[in-house]
């Protein structure tokens, strides 16, 4: 498993093959706090419909969503992931109110000069997929909300909290079709099976 996570996500990815495919995920708007889900869910789901490996699949929930996607059952994998957004939320909370792209790209490696003398690998991109997020900061951060503040006013701002968080959820769960959809329809320009999870990295800005 190779992973990189140097440069933003744009000049490395776009660099790929001319016969690289790539799919863009729609745009989601999203909180700080939700960002750990929203990319457990994505990435999972991508990793578990292009994993031809023998796996274990395991029914995740999500924390903050009625979600439930499915990993591959794979630790190392899911440490990975983890890592990833981690850096991801380190990189938000330095540039807040931004919109940014997660990249995962799949890729094969072939011989740059095939000879004796030789050894050198090129990384052959078949095909990338972009997260779209744009991380907002919750309404009402930096105003004062001391204990002071009206009962009906918390009340107000948790509905709206939820309000919002199920129209989130929705637009997620489409999201999740959008990558069933496309891994389906998708399957020419994927090298042969190998015994072993594809290689890829995953690209988040810094």
């Amino acid at each position: 498993i190779l992973v990189s996570g140097e440069g933003s996500s744009g000049s490395r990815a776009r660099s790929a093959a001319m016969n690289c495919e790539t799919c863009h995920l729609n745009e989601l708007e999203l909180e700080p706090l939700e960002i750990k889900d929203v990319l457990r869910c994505i990435l999972h789901t991508i990793f578990f419909h292009r994993t031809l490996t023998l796996v274990r699949p395991k029914d995740v929930d999500c924390d903050l969503f009625e979600i439930t996607y499915v990993q591959c059952g794979l630790a190392e994998l899911e440490k990975e992931v983890d890592e990833k957004i981690n850096q991801f939320i380190a990189w938000a909370e330095k540039h807040p109110n931004r919109k940014s792209q997660v990249c995962l790209s799949f890729f094969d490696e072939k011989n740059k000069h095939p000879g004796w003398f030789s050894s050198k690998t090129e990384r052959v991109y078949w095909e990338q997929w972009f997260i779209n997020l744009h991380v907002t900061n919750p309404k009402g951060q930096g105003k004062s909300r001391g204990s002071k503040a009206p009962a009906s006013t918390k009340g107000q701002a948790l509905e709206e909290t939820s309000s919002r968080r199920d129209a989130l959820s929705l637009l997620i769960q489409e999201v999740l079709f959008q990558i069933i959809n496309y891994a389906n329809e998708k399957k020419d320009h994927i090298p042969p099976i190998s015994d072993r999870i594809f290689n890829h990295e995953i690209l988040v800005p810094r």
